[in-house]
């Protein structure tokens, strides 16, 4: 498990692990807890910081299909946590917005997400827990220079 190329010596082996394991366990916790799944708490926290978003430029930000942001959509509605609007200036284009239960759902599953992992950032110091921060901000910046593909310059900016 030392050698240079084994897996868990490699960045991007662990970055894409980890993203891919945090994000399945934070789907499971969000189900079993709240009855949402992360793709869901995703759209009503995007919703949070841009209300009135067409589906369209939603699922572009989020790095989903409109089909599948259509369905959690869809279910959040029905649940009473989305609205979904025409846009009276283009009347084809949907506008979708967080209601207030949504919103103190939303609220409720960060705060579950926060309590479920912090027992894993409570193993790093203050000190490596900034550097960590300094770190990922510097490679999300990275990531999400202007113009790149999915980056945070699109007109959502998230």
């Amino acid at each position: 498990m030392d050698t240079p190329m084994h897996p868990v010596n490699q960045v991007g082996y662990l970055l894409e692990h980890l993203s891919g394991m945090s994000g399945r366990q934070s789907d499971q916790v969000l189900q079993e807890q709240l009855g949402i799944g992360l793709s869901q708490y995703k759209i009503m926290r995007a919703l949070q910081w841009h209300p009135k978003v067409q589906q369209r430029k939603l699922a572009q930000s989020l790095g989903q299909t409109e089909a599948s942001v259509s369905r959690q959509i869809k279910l959040l509605h029905e649940r009473g946590m989305l609205v979904t609007e025409v846009n009276a200036a283009e009347r084809r284009a949907h506008l979708t917005r967080i209601t207030p239960k949504g919103l103190k759902v939303a609220e409720a599953a960060r705060q579950v997400l926060v309590q479920y992992h912090s027992p894993m950032f409570g193993t790093l110091s203050d000190k490596e827990m900034k550097q960590l921060l300094e770190t990922l901000k510097k490679l999300h910046n990275f990531v999400c220079q202007p113009a790149k593909a999915h980056s945070c310059d699109h007109p959502l900016g998230i």
